[in-house]
């Protein structure tokens, strides 16, 4: 059954849609079981009825025409109660339902296993038989598993915007997704869908206008391709055996065939796109090869594979080069990266929305520090269907509206309008101190790391920068920058803001935050080989980087440097000494420099616990409170199926937090958060309440946050701490410090009730 699986999942990967995977589906499977009859209902978006959307055995035209409540038939028993049902004598079941238009009468057994994928019900995979015999027990966990490989079918499908339109609905139609909240706000613009990276087997189909012009961007690729062939077959000529360099003949000979050609033109003038239309051929053409019998034949069709994914990375690379940007761009994606949101010139992007990740993945957060709206983990979300359509990302409730009507669109429209009035009446308050009424101060630093992100800082005014991120420099380059280079990125940051103090962390990759050209490969990269461990393990290019930092702080002294992902007080002890060797081998060279202040992030438990000891022998702490509630609650942030359950209000959160500000305070040692929680206007009254030093967030929540602080009394922040630790849920929570806002006409703040 193992060695069947595999073969259908494979055959189902190269399927060039999902109407015909679901055909091989219920017709592998039907062979396979030795059943007569093998069906696929699918779950409507209604969530409240099925439709039999793919059958081997029953009526072909009932296809797609027969529907049914989840709360009839035995299909509908399946999906309702979500378990397997497995029956020898169907037609006898009370929840038994009859369709003439399936011709099912004449089948007896019957076995239904849900289609569930993360808690999310898709449908329901059924076969049956004309015998009266329960199917057996290697029969039923081979349905189980054959469900659970096609609900990924069905989740990617539904990415890729397939399963809205099985019903033969229109393509482009309104609706609402629901996302996660990333960075807030209200973005209005057109979707911008980047293709580079996709493969044939995941390529989805655009809607052309032009055909012809259609088939000559397929020329111009093919033609493009040829002198890339052609190339490397001189630059490999003596280099490789003769069978080997036949190959670039044989790819020559097979670019130059009519029949590939001509399928391709075929389908381009059927009204695909280029891609998907090689993405088809290449399908049809490959199978062909795939199942002859000759070896040597069969090896032509992986040759083919290979050919159309060369075709299609010129085809995309053409495609991305003379596609106009929208005015107002949202950028979209399954997993938008770092590269891609910093090629969006700024004042073309209006927004963000990713099928993947979360509020505190690292695209959030850099779209909080371009002050671009967000919404992340859709995981509903038909990616590439949304390309030139007008789309609305609200930020704060984690929505996005794809072709509103324009009753939704006006109504956003003022809620815009009412942003940049608040944005406006907040700049009133950039020079006054962030002070409580009964006389409490508190420092609001900015997190940094783009040049833009400086200039907006210095407008709004803040106490220096909290946390400079010194890794995008490394991801955005494809080797490792030299400390020339370092040293003049990190001047620039300390001389914007001389005399204040600049707080530079140390290379902070691994996680979410891979680079290209050095790569870990962890199974687990969260708790695996990232931050300071890095670092350590490559003194090179730590000693590198504290020199550049060093150099770059000679005659401003407002240098911080800040350690991290420290999970034990040796690692903080090793990076010290690494500090000081960095300062006695420039001094060798002639570059005195002073002894920054030194500090250590807290985002790991063991720092938690370990607080007082690293307090000891460092300057400061700083709370990174993005990966601390990642670590405590046991959820990958970046992970869209459990990012609902991350949560920094979690009291486990808010209590670590407390505890460790409770340790500086002992001690007489500076402690200020640098997470996503600094700069929430509802959670600043607490962090204020237990002592923190200061707060670093992005430029744009600066402004609000001050609002809060010069709004809620040192006092009142005090009871509602007190109330809050004791709080067992983070609902509770959440209740509270809503009251509050309320009760000082804050809500504004925090639109849409997000808190």
């Amino acid at each position: 059954m193992l060695e069947t699986l595999h073969r259908i999942v494979q055959t189902v990967n190269a399927a060039s849609d999902f109407r015909e995977a679901l055909d091989i589906i219920v017709d592998r499977v039907a062979d396979a079981t030795g059943a007569d009859v093998c069906s696929v209902y699918l779950l409507e978006a209604d969530a409240h009825h099925l439709r039999l959307m793919a059958t081997h055995g029953l009526n072909p035209a009932a296809v797609g025409h027969v529907r049914l409540p989840i709360t009839e038939g035995l299909v509908g028993l399946v999906a309702e109660r979500e378990e397997s049902i497995n029956l020898e004598n169907a037609d006898r079941h009370p929840r038994f339902r009859y369709f003439p238009e399936t011709g099912e009468e004449h089948f007896h057994s019957f076995l239904g296993v849900p289609i569930i994928h993360y808690q999310s019900r898709l449908g329901v995979l059924v076969v049956q038989r004309h015998a009266r015999d329960r199917f057996n027990d290697a029969e039923v966990a081979f349905l189980v598993t054959m469900a659970a490989q096609l609900a990924g079918v069905m989740a990617h499908a539904r990415v890729r915007g397939e399963l809205a339109h099985m019903d033969g609905g229109p393509r482009d139609e309104a609706l609402a997704l629901t996302g996660i909240g990333g960075s807030s706000g209200v973005g209005i613009g057109q979707g911008y869908v980047i293709a580079a990276g996709a493969s044939l087997d995941t390529i989805p189909d655009r809607r052309i206008d032009d055909s012809e012009a259609e088939i000559g961007e397929f020329a111009n690729a093919l033609e493009a391709v040829r002198a890339d062939l052609r190339d490397l077959a001189g630059r490999m000529e003596g280099q490789l055996p003769e069978a080997e360099q036949r190959l670039f003949d044989v790819y020559l000979q097979m670019l130059d065939g009519n029949s590939l050609n001509e399928r391709v033109h075929d389908h381009i003038r059927e009204g695909h796109w280029a891609p998907f239309a090689l993405r088809l051929t290449i399908a049809e053409h490959a199978r062909r090869f795939e199942a002859m019998e000759d070896a040597y034949l069969r090896e032509r069709g992986s040759d083919l594979r290979d050919l159309g994914r060369r075709l299609l990375t010129r085809l995309l690379a053409l495609e991305e080069r003379d596609r106009p940007l929208p005015a107002q761009t949202i950028l979209v994606g399954e997993e938008v990266s770092a590269s891609q949101l910093v090629e969006i010139p700024p004042e073309h992007l209006a927004g963000v929305v990713s099928a993947g990740g979360s509020a505190n993945s690292h695209i959030a957060i850099l779209a909080r520090a371009l002050g671009v709206p967000a919404v992340m983990g859709v995981r509903e979300l038909p990616v590439h269907s949304l390309h030139g359509r007008a789309l609305i990302i609200d930020g704060y409730r984690g929505r996005v509206e794809v072709d509103p009507a324009p009753a939704l669109r006006d109504e956003y429209e003022r809620l815009a309008r009412e942003e940049a009035e608040l944005t406006a009446e907040l700049a009133g308050i950039a020079g006054e101190p962030a002070e409580t009424p009964d006389g409490a101060a508190i420092n609001l630093y900015v997190n940094t790391g783009l040049a833009a992100e400086i200039e907006r800082a210095l407008e709004i005014g803040c106490a220096g920068v909290g946390l400079h991120r010194t890794e995008f420099p490394f991801m955005v380059s494809d080797r490792f920058p030299g400390e020339e280079e370092q040293a003049r990125l990190y001047r620039e940051v300390l001389q914007a803001f001389a005399p204040l103090p600049v707080t530079l962390r140390t290379l902070d990759v691994g996680g979410d935050k891979p680079l290209p050209y050095f790569p870990t490969h962890d199974e687990n990269p969260f708790l695996g080989w990232r931050g300071l461990r890095m670092t350590l393990d490559h003194p090179e290019i730590f000693l590198t980087q504290l020199r550049a930092m060093l150099r770059a702080s000679v005659g401003l002294d407002n240098l911080r440097l800040m350690f991290p992902m420290v999970t034990r007080v040796e690692e903080a002890e090793q990076a010290a000494a690494l500090v000081q060797r960095a300062r006695e081998e420039l001094a060798e060279e002639g570059v005195e420099t002073r002894a920054p202040l030194v500090g250590a992030m807290v985002e790991v438990p063991a720092a938690v616990y370990q607080a007082e000891s690293l307090a000891r022998r460092l300057d400061f702490l700083s709370i990174g409170s993005n990966d601390l509630a990642q670590y405590l609650l046991a959820v990958d942030r970046n992970n869209s199926r459990v990012a609902s359950l991350y949560d920094e209000l979690h009291p486990a959160v808010l209590r670590a937090v407390a505890d460790v500000a409770e340790m500086a305070r002992r001690l007489g040692k500076p402690v200020s958060v640098c997470g996503s929680m600094a700069g929430e206007p509802a959670i600043a009254p607490l962090l204020l309440a237990m002592g923190m030093e200061g707060l670093s967030m992005s430029s744009g929540r600066l402004l609000r946050v001050k609002w809060v602080l010069r709004t809620i009394s040192l006092s009142e922040s005090r009871d509602l701490l007190a109330e809050c630790l004791a709080c067992e849920t983070p609902g509770a929570v959440r209740r509270l410090i809503n009251a509050a806002m309320d009760r000082h006409g804050l809500g504004g703040l925090i639109r849409a009730g997000r808190y």
